[in-house]
């Protein structure tokens, strides 16, 4: 008897952890390709953009509530977006600058102080994706998380950008973040 619950109890954990992958999510970019309009980072962050987002806990409770200025400049065919967050509830980063290149067609990087490795981001029709890792502070702690970002064109003016943070594969929390340029 001690021989099937011991042999059964790795069995489960085993089963539990491969049930918990399960509860990720996987956005298929290639469902955008025909839609339209297409995104235009660079032409929707050029200039003025005021930004309006929540984070929201694994449990759907939001524990932060921010607006961002946004100012974006292209200068030698890199875009500089200078970031600045007010928060309405909760705290976090107070400003962050990024510099993103333009790879491809569809295709770029960027790099902010704040972050652990170099952002990759693909086009695919109105859709962009934008991946990247950072130290993200919590309370008095630090981690490290992965940031699987979408944004949507809705129009030349207004698109949507929904992020989720991941821990060992699992979403930890998501970021809603509505965008309007001035």
């Amino acid at each position: 008897m001690r021989c099937i619950v011991k042999t059964l109890k790795p069995t489960a954990i085993l089963l539990s952890f491969i049930l918990l992958l399960g509860c990720s999510h996987s956005i298929d970019k290639d469902k955008y390709k025909g839609v339209s309009p297409k995104f235009d980072l660079y032409g929707f962050f050029e200039g003025d953009v005021k930004a309006w987002g929540i984070v929201q806990n694994r449990s759907g409770n939001v524990v932060q509530r921010f607006i961002v200025d946004i100012n974006g400049t292209i200068k030698n065919d890199i875009l500089t977006l200078d970031e600045k967050f007010e928060y309405g509830m909760g705290d976090g980063v107070k400003k962050r600058v990024w510099t993103i290149k333009k790879l491809s067609e569809t295709t770029y990087s960027g790099e902010a102080s704040d972050m652990l490795n170099t952002a990759t981001g693909e086009v695919s029709g109105n859709a962009l994706r934008w991946q990247y890792k950072m130290e993200l502070p919590v309370g008095d702690k630090s981690y490290k998380v992965s940031f699987d970002d979408w944004m949507w064109s809705f129009n030349e003016n207004t698109l949507m950008n929904r992020s989720y943070i991941k821990k060992f594969g699992l979403v930890m929390a998501e970021v809603t973040i509505f965008m309007q340029k001035q």
